[in-house]
């Protein structure tokens, strides 16, 4: 697996594996495009580090990336869909600055079937890694390209 630049897999503190930035990230900027492959509900895969991008849809994140862990405070955002030829696609954008060693974030919003405990720490944990005001969506935008 490649390294992605500016970014680094270490151990987090807040559970397993995380990434941290190794260079500063203003707020707004895409700080990856995610490689990863597209899979649908009924197909074999492990499915630990995949995003919904609609129903029975899924993206598998196959680089770094899929070690950027929950909060219920995040400092990045996931952006993803599928291409009008049917690829999927995703990318890590920064929604304030981030700095070099700063761990990033994301909402995995999860399901409501599909909840876990949460143990990210946040100010504002809600407890449980679940969506929050959608029902059956991921709450990142759903677009194509």
């Amino acid at each position: 697996m490649a390294r992605l630049p500016g970014l680094q897999v270490i151990r987090s503190p807040v559970q397993g594996y995380g990434v941290i930035a190794t260079r500063r990230w203003k707020a707004g900027s895409v700080i990856t495009n995610v490689d990863g492959v597209l899979w649908r509900a009924g197909e074999k895969r492990d499915d630990r580090y995949s995003l919904i991008l609609d129903e029975g849809v899924f993206f598998d994140m196959v680089d770094q990336t899929r070690w950027v862990n929950h909060s219920c405070e995040p400092n990045v955002v996931v952006e993803a869909g599928v291409t009008r030829q049917g690829n999927g696609w995703a990318q890590l954008q920064a929604l304030r600055t981030i700095e070099p060693g700063e761990e990033l974030f994301y909402d995995y919003a999860l399901p409501e079937a599909l909840k876990e405990r949460c143990h990210c720490r946040a100010r504002t944990c809600r407890g449980w890694i679940v969506e929050k005001g959608k029902r059956g969506q991921a709450t990142f935008p759903i677009r194509p390209r």
